[in-house]
């Protein structure tokens, strides 16, 4: 083998094990894979969760499906919910309504495999508690959803009635 190949072997080798070290660094320092991006139809059925939730008249079921630090900025009041107390004291006044929604344009936007953003327009139907008189109410919504511990949750709601409406 003259000088020249066996330079030419050991350059190879040595580009080889560079390359091997490097992709093996690479991998290391990226981590574990995250989850695979959810389907935007599961995202849009999360609102069919909280929708039934709301069915049940249950305030601490509702407020189940928010996140612990989540912010909820409500449809029927001027107040800032940024704890389960709150969460739960808006929804027990809401559900006294009977509130039935139903979506009338949905935008999903996925943005890695634990987060996305549901926005649109929806309806709810209400029922005054006095005198069963309904009406109706369409207002914007957005939804920011988290998965923690493996399960979707809640973690800013704003919800507000349409200006021109």
């Amino acid at each position: 083998m003259t000088r020249k190949t066996r330079i030419r072997a050991a350059l190879v080798t040595a580009t080889a094990l560079v390359t091997a070290a490097t992709v093996t660094v690479g991998i290391s320092a990226a981590g574990p894979e995250k989850s695979a991006k959810p389907a935007a139809n599961q995202v849009v059925s999360l609102f069919d969760t909280w929708n039934a939730a709301l069915q049940t008249g249950d305030a601490q079921k509702v407020a189940d499906l928010y996140a612990d630090d989540a912010v909820l900025l409500p449809t029927v009041s001027n107040k800032v919910r940024t704890d389960r107390a709150g969460i739960v004291d808006y929804f027990e006044h809401f559900l006294e309504n009977k509130p039935v929604g139903k979506k009338i344009r949905t935008i999903v936007n996925v943005l890695d495999g634990d987060s996305a953003i549901d926005t649109g327009v929806y309806a709810f139907t209400l029922t005054d508690p006095a005198t069963g008189t309904q009406r109706v109410v369409e207002a914007r919504y957005t939804y920011g959803y988290e998965k923690r511990d493996g399960e979707w949750k809640i973690v800013n709601h704003h919800s507000s009635a349409m200006p021109e409406g």
